[in-house]
């Protein structure tokens, strides 16, 4: 096997990191995440700047309401760009709760309203569930653009993991549907392919973060009985053959990440059918290290992908 050269000082912290999680406990599971997440600095305080509340807006037509957190930053613009914000964690994991200082930062660093998404989670929730959630809301940001100080010109989606791939599934969606015109999407380490054929899922498999085997239970859990079947590109967008009139896109991988292949192939597939697209592979990383900002290269892959998302917000 090559030897996997990590980023010195990344590698100093894989020793004190999960390779896997207890699935069969989902309780269990998402506390563990919430653990991880306050080892990784997430109960920092808030940056000053950005004032947020939590909301319940309408949900799909065959739910209940969506719990939302919306970020405004201090802007002395009366009508700003926005992003719908999707957390990760596999489809099954994580909550606003988790990802809220990452929005809050995206808030401030984008000069943005965000709009943060607390989506049904799987098992209990499969497909489509969550991202019919992500949908709703998108709905509900622009039919109330006004009190949300937002400019409907100039909404992006974001997300990072699981929420990548809703993120691009929600890109996906809104052009199929005739929804809201997006003018961006972020799409960072994004969970793409349920066929778990690419070389980086067959290569990686006791990688830190994310592996092969995190992937198989989580695709099972968000398909749940569509697993095996006729998969929608809703569900897993590596799947859609028309990427055309998708909005502009940043892509970011990781290099020792197994959904490292399936999102460059994601990127160069909506490059050939003429989405602008800006493309970053971090060397010496793997799934979740832009997280540990302490590191250079975790700082870096933040710094780019905020000012990308600034771009395309005004673009």
């Amino acid at each position: 096997m090559t030897e996997r050269r990590y980023d010195p000082e990344l590698a100093a912290l894989i020793p004190s990191l999960p390779v896997e999680f207890d699935w069969s406990d989902m309780p269990a599971a998402r506390d563990q995440m919430l653990e991880m997440i306050s080892a990784m600095g997430g109960d920092q305080p808030d940056p000053d700047g950005v004032r947020y509340a939590d909301r319940l807006v309408p949900g799909p037509a065959d739910a209940l309401e969506v719990r939302v957190r919306v970020y405004h930053p201090d802007a002395s613009e009366t009508s700003l760009p926005a992003v719908l914000y999707i957390h990760g964690g596999g489809f099954c994991l994580g909550s606003i709760e988790t990802e809220h200082i990452g929005a809050a930062g995206t808030a401030l660093a984008a000069e943005a309203v965000v709009v943060s998404v607390d989506y049904r989670l799987a098992p209990e929730h499969p497909f489509p569930a969550g991202i019919e959630d992500c949908y709703a809301v998108l709905l509900w940001m622009t039919a109330n653009a006004r009190e949300l100080g937002i400019d409907v010109t100039r909404v992006a989606v974001m997300g990072g993991s699981a929420g990548g791939g809703m993120a691009a599934g929600t890109a996906l969606m809104a052009r199929d549907r005739g929804g809201p015109a997006l003018c961006f999407q972020v799409l960072n380490i994004p969970e793409l392919d349920d066929r778990l054929e690419t070389a980086s899922m067959k290569q990686f498999t006791d990688t830190p973060l994310w592996n092969r085997p995190n992937a198989i239970v989580s695709w099972r859990y968000y398909l749940g009985d569509a697993l095996g079947g006729d998969v929608s590109p809703y569900a897993a967008p590596a799947r859609a053959e028309n990427l055309r009139h998708l909005p502009p896109a940043y892509v970011s991988t990781m290099e020792y990440d197994p959904l490292r292949d399936e999102a460059l192939l994601y990127a160069m597939r909506m490059l050939e059918q003429d989405v602008s697209v800006e493309l970053h592979q971090y060397p010496g990383t793997f799934h979740g290290s832009s997280m540990m900002t302490n590191a250079g290269v975790s700082r870096r892959a933040s710094d780019e992908m905020m000012a990308a998302l600034r771009d395309g917000l005004r673009r």
